[in-house]
């Protein structure tokens, strides 16, 4: 494939030492890809976002890591290669991406042609995320620091993923330093052309829309897709309350696995619009209804009115975006567990999930067994699951999503 990007800005980088404290060598030894501004100690010069920032050792001198700089991010540098030396070149880039494909192997075998491609940092790429919807790749950038190298990088997913458009998202923050942004713009259309910013694809053989100029991150959340999957072997004949519902993955799946009622609640009358026209997509005379309203006040009138479920979904938004946020997210996570509970039916499933990074997978566990122990009903725990294959773990911090399933008698 012939693939030009000659319209995408030519921004020149340079090069930087930087040496650290003796309690960050330690951590960068074991290929944390995060260096804080508060870990360096000496600089050669000061540096652009996307700069090539050599680290060394303070008392040797020796090689350790190299990165790029973000001038703009308390990460002062996002560490790309470790121990041994490498050029940062089309050939790195390369080898990167076709190792992050290979993992996606077993997605790829499935009726399924959504996908996350790169997973920022855990693929070895910090900050940079690329989704695939169908024949739409779409980039989302969370650094100023890729803006450089989008020449060199695009096609290679181009050619790795056999997609025919690349859209470009960007993160909020740098939608607000938009001089920085060399003239890119959130939701561009990079190559090719997208007749409409809302696109068709399959999950496991169903289908779904993703608006992947304006939808949240990319358009749709694809980390799910187990979880949406595993819900759905569980509802033959069952009736199914979807909380946080957004675009109803949870409820085109219950669906599509013989759910006879499904209600998709969330605050958001848009994201319930989604679900609508998604369960539409699959099946247009589904038991499908909706509850746009707060996920508390929703349980609490279901509960009034005598409703209980089969099943039982609880997939809230992050809680704790920051370290001070973890008790007061625990807390919201037990609340809502407690409330959820009451509208489970005798011998039924609740599942409840996390995306909060900074609530660690024991951390939720824990409060989630709590909430069932202080409810007084008799339960079973069924199972628990993490990442989807196409979000992988490479580091801590990169863990996010857990969930897990009770059997409530």
């Amino acid at each position: 494939m012939n693939v030009s990007f000659d319209e995408l800005p030519t921004i020149p980088t340079d090069r930087l030492a930087i040496k650290v404290k003796p309690s960050v060598e330690r951590i960068i030894k074991q290929k944390h890809p995060w260096l804080f501004e508060q870990g360096i100690v000496k600089q050669n010069k000061e540096g652009k976002a996307g700069d090539l920032a050599i680290i060394f050792d303070q008392k040797k001198n020796q090689y350790l890591a190299v990165g790029l700089y973000d001038p703009h991010s308390i990460i002062r540098v996002k560490l790309l290669q470790f121990i041994d030396k490498a050029t940062i070149d089309e050939t790195w880039f390369l080898n990167k991406i076709i190792a992050a494909y290979a993992l996606r192997s077993s997605i790829l075998k499935t009726d399924t042609n959504s996908y996350r491609l790169i997973h920022g940092e855990n693929d070895g790429l910090p900050g940079f995320i690329a989704d695939v919807y169908a024949g739409v790749l779409v980039v989302k950038l969370y650094s100023f620091i890729w803006l450089p190298y989008l020449k060199a990088i695009l096609p290679i997913l181009l050619q790795t993923s056999q997609c025919q458009t690349i859209v470009l998202r960007l993160s909020r923050n740098l939608q607000q330093k938009e001089s920085a942004l060399h003239g890119l713009q959130d939701g561009q259309v990079l190559y090719g052309t997208l007749e409409q910013e809302v696109v068709q694809f399959r999950e496991h053989g169903l289908l779904f829309n993703a608006n992947v100029i304006k939808g949240h991150k990319t358009g749709y959340f694809l980390d799910h897709r187990h979880n949406r999957k595993r819900v759905g072997e569980l509802s033959k004949n069952k009736s199914v309350l979807d909380i946080f519902a957004y675009a109803g993955g949870f409820s085109v799946h219950a669906l599509a696995g013989g759910a006879k009622e499904v209600i998709s609640l969330d605050i958001s009358t848009q994201a319930l619009e989604m679900a609508s026209q998604n369960v539409a997509l699959n099946n247009k005379g589904a038991n499908h209804k909706t509850m746009a309203i707060d996920a508390f006040k929703g349980l609490e009138e279901l509960r009034l009115a005598g409703k209980r479920f089969d099943i039982v979904v609880v997939d809230p938004p992050s809680f704790a975006k920051k370290e001070s946020e973890i008790t007061k997210a625990l807390h919201s996570y037990a609340r809502l567990a407690k409330a959820a509970i009451k509208v489970v039916e005798k011998g039924g499933v609740l599942l409840l999930a996390s995306c909060s990074s900074r609530v660690t997978a024991d951390a939720f566990f824990q409060s989630a067994i709590d909430s069932m122990e202080a409810s007084g009903r008799a339960y079973t725990e069924m199972e628990r699951s993490l990442h989807d294959t196409d979000h992988p773990i490479g580091f801590k911090e990169g863990g996010y999503l857990k969930s897990i399933y009770f059997r409530v008698s």
